[in-house]
């Protein structure tokens, strides 16, 4: 290459396509198709090849006696084609697909399994040559070695510094390059500047030739003829070798003399460099123009992105392009590989939800069914279904004959119809008529009842209600409940019937595992809101990485009042650093339940699904099974070698508990099932690590320390405490590490006596008291830096450098950074949060409960009017219409009976127990019977009478969707029964097993508190140890003032406190560089999502309907009435005269409001 001119050094490196474009040739050939590419490639062979003649032809007939000449030139057009090699792997691939040859098929297999191992040992190949040719190069050209070692020191350094910039810029140039890809920008922002940059590179270099020769001709005496050659003869030739003043006029010079070989006064010589070097060109572009047409998915995956995944610095821009993957590109026919329609269902788990809280479900879902409507086919990507399970739905009413859904499942109804209503009147104008809702179905099930609807763009929505007297209830029987029916029936059983009449088991083995693969399931809480785009995120990240098992999105609490502040800060800290922290350097440990996305195969893998099912047999399972049920289900998955990942732009909101008891009992169920599945990890860490690919023994030395950070927090607080102690009151360290644990240790010896109302009770007063300690707290830290006139001490660079970290983070989440002022409240919170919680959660461990959703009433349910007096004639027509409401609920269910024995509510229903009496239904109507005075009337008694069950009880409830009663196919109902059976009976009320357990858990408790606290008590001891001895054990550190000069004195520290806070500031700072790469990875998918998916404009009438959505969350008054709510649908949505509303695609609102 030194012996080339400037112009051929650059440009014959695109010659290095001449072998993939002949590959390419013979690849097209083999598939036997109208390939729309075979012409263009051989062209790019034939430019290749006439660029090679032309180049060995100027350079040859210069001289053809010149031998060494000829074999750098001959070296050159043997280097590109042997590079060239590089490439051959993604044709060899797509060749053996299309061949007969077994033989072939089985090399390439071989290859692709050893794929990384060839690459290494490649490597390592062309190392050796490179240095072997090199080490070559000096005797053969007769130099001698001391002429490379006594190279002057700043031309070392200006060789030091190319080669540095040469390789991270080509590292820079891939890694952009694979973003522009991710990022959906295959066109504008990989292949056209690829295509560039020989030809800038060429410009960089020729233009100031050109412009210092013409300088030189302008200043000579016009009568003096020059030409190039004389002007490399007189300057070139003739400068100084001593490098003085800038480099730049020498490069220059240097880039002159390569092109002084020519003679570039004569048009042959110009014209055969140009036409060499523009064939390579274009013999590079013809061969790459398959890209233009090339199908890129959203944040591809690097593998199916490029065929190898190393790259050529020296060649970088060629190595891009070429290594590229290669399809076969036919006519008619330009994106061939497609992902197959995803399917995924909406899992809602639904219980004592609110009005606004099942409104904020069920307008997320009729969302998403108008953003992907079923019977359309412009999308494809994935179609839906809506699955609802309604836990303890039914209660029993004095003088029914069958069971009534409680209040909760008829408010659920009830918000089903409004929505129903809304969605289908937003595309009507003004004076349209209000469209009326198609009926729906009621079936009757051996687990209790469904609601089956259809919504207005096609997708369904199934309402599963539960009777706890019949299936087994709560949240995890509920999930199990939907896994066995959505995996188990409603996938597997299709299969086994084609299997049944014949069809071939390999076959079918493969449908059914790229259907599992394709099968997605959306956990959600009965009160979450979220936007199509968020599921669209999540569903990205499952269709790319095929051992993903599962991925959650941002978690965003709504609610006001301190408890849900302080909750923002604490989930947005948690998301922004330990998350993504997981997902980077390991596995995501908990995949919340409230909005995760899950893969059917995954789920059905061995020892998930079925484990999953097992009951609570031991104390320690209702902990780790029952109070965290997500986070167990995710641990099965990781043990079982599948990753799961965060995605933090799919945002989601939930409803955070408002009340301090309520998330005192929330967090108590938390902590010890976090407690235990992490236990649970480290324990089986090495069988973790070889199975599970994601996660390595250092991840695990993380999530220790992580662990033992969390046990050893109410000692850390203690020590806080006491050190703020000691600044204000001058205290000895000894005595205010005793005044501070004095509280808290009195707290743990009340929580072991006292009820948990009242343990809560007591937490609460402390919490306002440590707020105001943890205030004096803060200042008092600020004032020992003024007092100190530094901040290099470790207490106060480690708190600096916090807040440092959190504002940054804050910053990087810029529609969030608003959150970072709820850090002040955080603050004050920390021993709240972290001591005394942690021993309310740690003592309350035996407690088994829900502990949330409990009692609370349905604030937003339409409340039953005051009985007022009837009339005989009101009351003759309601007698009349009960009574033709019992007979037809007997007679359905007789016929119910007859038809499906052993599955009816009736047969399988227990004997009806004695309940409180519950609002009756009354029929009110204006119209008297003839012949009956009013006087009369207003003396007779309401009617008494019920629903005889809840089908009536539903249809004569719902005035504004009518509702049919549909039977139960008989092999689903098999299917149930057997279920039932096998699973989810509901468990006998053993009071002795109960007693039992009981005592199990209680003894439980009282050994793990003991090791806990033991813990907590042996860390204090050594700090209270140390602090006795003082300067004889402690750790000197100088101290510098703000000037950065020292100051002369010495802060103390003792080594166990100083490597701990080492300790955590290192886990910070791990968090904080993995925030930093996935921020960049998020904005990626972002970019391409929003680049992918078409933007749809928000109609006035959404931002009326957001509008009152945020002022009824902002005021957190009662929700409002069904009446008034429907009043102001029809007002107000009525008025719309857009016809072609469409919903919003993504956007984020943090006031907990939800945008239709």
């Amino acid at each position: 290459m030194p012996h080339l001119d400037i112009v051929t050094n650059v440009t014959i490196l695109n010659s290095v396509a001449i072998l993939t474009a002949l590959l390419q040739v013979i690849t097209q050939c083999t598939a036997k198709e109208r390939n729309r590419f075979l012409i263009p490639s051989i062209t790019a062979f034939i430019l290749i090849l006439l660029g090679n003649v032309l180049f060995l032809y100027m350079y040859i007939m210069k001289d053809p006696t010149d031998t060494k000449m000829l074999i750098w030139v001959g070296l050159a057009v043997g280097g590109s084609i042997l590079v060239s090699l590089n490439w051959w792997e993604g044709y060899f691939k797509v060749i053996s697909e299309h061949t007969k040859s077994d033989g072939l098929k089985n090399v390439c297999k071989d290859v692709a399994k050893c794929r990384n191992v060839l690459q290494i040992f490649s490597s390592l190949v062309r190392i050796a040559v490179t240095a072997g040719v090199v080490g070559a190069y000096v005797p053969l050209a007769k130099m001698d070695w001391s002429i490379v070692t006594s190279i002057p020191r700043r031309e070392t350094r200006i060789i030091a510094i190319t080669i540095g910039v040469q390789l991270i810029s080509s590292a820079l140039c891939h890694w952009f390059a694979l973003l522009a890809c991710k990022m959906h920008a295959l066109r504008r922002c990989f292949i056209l500047p690829l295509y560039l940059a020989s030809l800038g590179v060429m410009a960089l270099y020729v233009i100031p030739v050109i412009v210092y020769y013409q300088d030189y001709r302008a200043n000579l005496n016009s009568t003096l003829g020059t030409n190039f050659s004389n002007y490399c003869n007189v300057v070139v030739d003739g400068r100084s070798g001593n490098l003085t003043g800038s480099v730049f006029p020498h490069l220059v010079l240097d880039v002159t003399h390569t092109l002084c070989f020519l003679d570039m006064s004569r048009i042959m010589d110009i014209g055969f460099l140009t036409g060499s070097s523009v064939s390579w060109w274009l013999g590079l572009v013809l061969s790459t123009l398959h890209l233009w047409y090339l199908s890129v998915f959203r944040i591809q995956r690097t593998q199916d992105l490029f065929s190898r995944r190393l790259y050529e610095g020296t060649f970088i821009e060629q190595s891009l392009l070429l290594n590229t993957r290669f399809d076969i590109q036919t006519r008619g026919r330009r994106n061939q590989w497609r992902f197959d329609t995803a399917m995924v269902y909406l899992c809602a788990t639904m219980w004592h939800e609110t009005y606004d809280e099942m409104l904020n479900i069920i307008i997320s879902i009729f969302r998403l069914d108008k953003y992907r409507p079923k019977n359309e086919k412009e999308h494809r990507d994935f179609t839906f279904e809506a699955h609802i399970y309604f836990d303890d739905a039914f209660q029993q009413v004095e003088g029914s004959q069958g069971r009534h859904l409680n209040e909760y499942a008829q408010t659920l109804v009830q918000v089903l119809a409004e929505v129903y209503s809304i969605f289908t009147s937003m595309d009507e104008k003004f004076f349209g008529q209000k469209q009326q809702i198609p009926d729906q179905k009621l079936i009757r099930t051996p687990y209790g009842g469904r609601l089956e609807l259809t919504m207005p763009h096609g997708n369904n929505i199934f309402v599963h209600y539960k009777d706890k007297d019949l299936i087994r209830h709560k949240k995890r029987w509920s999930q199990i409940m939907y896994l066995y029916f959505l995996l188990g029936w409603k996938l597997m059983t299709k299969y086994y019937k084609r299997w049944e009449k014949g069809e071939k088991e390999k076959e079918l083995k493969e449908e059914v595992k790229r259907e599992k693969h394709n099968t997605y399931l959306l956990a959600l809480d009965g009160d979450t809101d979220f936007q199509p785009a968020s599921v669209m995120l999540l569903i990205d990240r499952l269709k790319m990485y095929p051992h993903v098992g599962a991925a959650c999105g941002r978690i965003h609490p709504t609610g006001s009042g301190p408890a849900v502040w302080f909750q923002k800060f604490e989930y947005a800290i948690s998301h922004w650093l330990q998350k993504t922290a997981e997902h980077v350097i390991g596995c995501v440990l908990c995949s919340p339940g409230c909005f995760s996305l899950f893969r059917a195969e995954a789920l059905m893998d061995d020892n998930v699904m079925k484990r999953y099912a097992s009951k609570s047999i031991e104390a320690s399972n209702y902990i780790q099974y029952d109070q965290g049920e997500d986070r167990w289900l995710c641990t099965l998955l990781l043990k079982q070698g599948w990753r799961v990942e965060y995605n933090s732009a799919s945002d989601a909101y939930t409803n955070a508990p408002e009340d301090f008891k309520e998330l005192y009992n929330q967090r108590r169920r938390w902590g010890p099932s976090t407690l235990a599945n992490i236990v649970d990890l480290l324990g089986a860490t090495n069988t973790v690590s070889k199975k599970n690919s994601s996660i390595s023994k250092l991840f695990m030395l993380y999530q220790l320390f992580n662990i033992t950070s969390a046990i050893l927090a109410p000692a850390t607080i203690c020590l806080m405490i006491a050190g703020s102690l000691s600044f204000m009151l001058t205290l000895d360290a000894g005595w205010a590490l005793v005044l501070a644990i004095i509280p808290p240790a009195i707290y743990l010896i009340l929580c072991f006596k006292l009820k948990a109302d009242t343990q809560i009770t007591i937490a609460a007063i402390l919490s306002v008291i440590y707020s105001f300690l943890m205030l004096v707290v803060t200042l008092s830290t600020v004032g020992s830096m003024i007092k100190d006139q530094t901040i290099l001490t470790p207490s106060s660079m480690f708190v600096v450098a916090m807040a440092f970290i959190y504002v940054v983070t804050a910053l990087m989440h810029p529609q969030e950074v608003q959150l970072v002022f709820f850090g002040f409240l955080y603050i004050l919170c920390i021993p709240s949060a972290y001591l005394l919680l942690t021993i309310y959660s740690m003592v309350n461990m035996n407690n088994v409960s829900w502990g949330t959703r409990e009692v609370k009433p349905p604030a937003g349910a339409a409340q039953p009017q005051a009985t007022t007096p009837q009339t005989k004639t009101k009351k003759a027509k309601g007698t009349f219409q009960r009574l033709f409401s019992w007979a037809k609920c007997c007679k359905k269910s007789q016929q119910y009976s007859e038809g499906r024995p052993l599955s009816t509510q009736e047969t399988l229903m227990p004997e009806p127990q004695p309940s409180e009496p519950q609002p009756l239904n009354t029929i009110v109507d204006d119209t008297g019977i003839p012949g009956i005075p009013e006087e009369q009337e207003r003396q007779v008694e309401p009617a008494l009478i019920p629903a005889q069950c809840w089908v009536t009880q539903l249809q004569e409830a719902s005035t504004d969707m009518k509702l049919q009663e549909d039977f139960l196919d008989k092999e689903e109902e098999e299917f149930w029964i057997e279920l039932q059976k096998k699973y989810l009976e509901p468990l006998p009320d053993d009071k002795e097993k109960k007693k039992k357990m009981e005592n199990d858990l209680r003894e439980l408790r009282n050994k793990i508190n003991f090791a806990f606290f033991m813990l907590n008590a042996l860390w204090l001891a050594a700090t209270f140890t140390l602090q006795i001895f003082g300067s004889a054990v402690f750790i000197k550190i100088p101290k510098f003032d703000f000037d950065l000069e020292n100051s002369g004195e010495y802060a103390q520290v003792d080594p166990i406190g100083f490597m701990f806070i080492l300790g955590f500031a290192t886990s910070i700072v791990i968090q904080f560089i993995a925030m930093l790469y996935h921020r960049i990875y998020t904005l990626v998918h972002y970019v391409a999502f929003m680049d992918t998916e078409p933007r749809q404009p928000k109609p006035d009438i959404e931002e009326l309907y957001l509008q009152g959505k945020k002022e009824e969350a902002s005021s957190n008054d009662d929700s409002v009435a069904p009446s008034e709510y429907e009043e102001w649908s029809e007002d107000e949505f009525d008025d719309s005269d857009d016809e072609d509303f469409n919903p919003p695609l993504y956007s984020r609102n943090y006031n907990g409001g939800t945008m239709v």
